[in-house]
């Protein structure tokens, strides 16, 4: 297919699922990351995911544009969001001649005989036959027999939280609430991401000073969503989302 020359072009496949919608699909170049703080640009992704609130593809990115695997190509290709495809080319060709999103971009007819020739009943089948034996990898883990979850104090990824040790099987019910203030007073577009990001730490945030403490490289950070099962983590990234302090 057009992989090899996709991958000549960067558009390796480096990842499924939650890669780039979790905010995993790596750093931007450091001078890109430097003028966008430097020059508070709005800076625009386009992908092919699931989310598009500010800052969770990459912390630097305010606009993000959720669209199809070939628009995205389309759109890495112009290097810009504020482009009219009807109107304007993408980049120019060997030939020195302009080419058109419409050059590029596959016929009804071309899609519907992809989709007859490679998605086949059969892979299904023979994905899900065997979903309940795992895989070499999967079997091989080593497991403790225990029913119970053995902690572990150096895992920074599950943490036993405090709150639940002297906790009864007969809860001790609602209590009345006084004194209570607000924490903060927000504007408008207030997501769930602003509260508590699911996407990747940033090195100057709270949490990436906890994990280097614990001896964690910051290639190693990996992303609040990962680490939901550290409570230590999720206090410090409640929060934490950088446009908050834009």
């Amino acid at each position: 297919g057009l992989q090899q020359y996709l991958n000549q072009q960067g558009f390796n496949i480096v990842g499924y699922g939650c890669t780039t919608c979790i905010g995993n699909s790596g750093d931007l170049d450091e001078t890109i990351a430097t003028a966008i703080s430097e020059n508070d640009l709005v800076a625009a992704a386009v992908l092919s995911g699931n989310r598009n609130f500010e800052g969770r593809v990459h912390p630097l990115t305010r606009a993000n544009y959720l669209a199809s695997p070939p628009l995205v190509v389309a759109y890495a290709l112009a290097g810009t969001v504020d482009i009219d495809f009807d109107k304007e080319p993408i980049g120019t060709g060997k030939d020195g001649r302009s080419v058109y999103f419409k050059d590029i971009w596959p016929s009804t007819e071309e899609i519907a005989e992809a989709v007859q020739t490679s998605v086949l009943p059969d892979m299904f089948k023979k994905t899900y036959e065997a979903i309940t034996k795992g895989n070499s990898m999967w079997n091989k883990l080593s497991v403790p027999a225990s029913t119970l979850y053995s902690w572990d104090s150096n895992s920074t990824y599950i943490h036993e939280p405090p709150y639940f040790k002297n906790m009864t099987m007969n809860p001790p019910g609602s209590h009345a609430v006084n004194n209570a203030y607000c924490l903060l007073n927000l504007g408008d577009s207030i997501t769930t991401d602003h509260i508590s990001p699911a996407g990747s730490i940033h090195r100057d945030s709270p949490a990436a000073k906890y994990l280097i403490e614990r001896g964690v490289d910051r290639k190693d950070f990996n992303s609040y969503g990962s680490r939901r099962g550290n409570d230590e983590i999720m206090a410090r990234g409640t929060f934490a989302n950088i446009r908050l302090c834009q």
